[in-house]
């Protein structure tokens, strides 16, 4: 029964990865330049980032002044402190034993990876309840020097939590979602490109 519950859970989350156009170029790539976009998110039921922002900050600020100032000020920095680092540290787990090495500020690489977060799911875990984070993402790889988009990827509902239930920081349930979204597409380059 246990098992069965796990597997049905499992299953409810399970990301789907899609790829459309040629990914053979990464075969001579030994620099990937990453850059992270967050234009036009949508967050939880909410079709717009700000709108989501708007409502938490404004009754984080009711219950404390000032409180949901931090918080937005924490969900903004996130990208850069957490998400963004822990997705590189993943996909490079997987790249680097093939040689290239995907970061953020390559300016002399030829490819560039634009992994762009189209939506987030923050979840919650107040204890007794929780549901997990996801991200959807859709992941272009572009020729830098011609412009060109050589390949998109789109992975969509990969999950953010902690296996053993520890993950009450929202900022934590997605900096999951993105060390996830680096172990898969690197997976993915290494076992069906490369």
């Amino acid at each position: 029964m246990a098992l069965g519950l796990l597997l049905v859970f499992s299953g409810a989350f399970a990301q789907k990865l899609k790829v459309k156009g040629d990914m053979k170029f990464m075969k001579e790539v030994k620099t990937l330049d990453l850059e992270f976009t967050y234009d036009n998110m949508s967050v939880g039921k909410y079709d717009k980032e700000e709108e989501y922002l708007s409502e938490r900050v404004a009754k984080r600020n009711e219950d404390e002044p000032g409180k949901g100032d931090e918080w937005r000020e924490a969900w903004v920095n996130d990208r850069k402190e957490r998400f963004e680092p822990q997705f590189e540290e993943l996909v490079n787990k997987y790249l680097s034993d093939e040689g290239i090495k995907a970061e953020r500020g390559l300016s002399d690489a030829e490819y560039k990876a634009v992994i762009h977060t189209v939506h987030t799911e923050p979840g919650f875990n107040v204890g007794v309840v929780r549901r997990p984070a996801h991200i959807n993402v859709e992941v272009m790889f572009i020729n830098k020097a011609s412009g060109e988009t050589l390949a998109t990827m789109t992975v969509d509902k990969v999950p953010g939590r902690d296996a053993m239930g520890y993950d009450f920081d929202t900022g934590y349930r997605i900096q999951e979602a993105y060390a996830k979204l680096g172990k898969e597409i690197g997976k993915y380059i290494v076992k069906k490109v490369l």
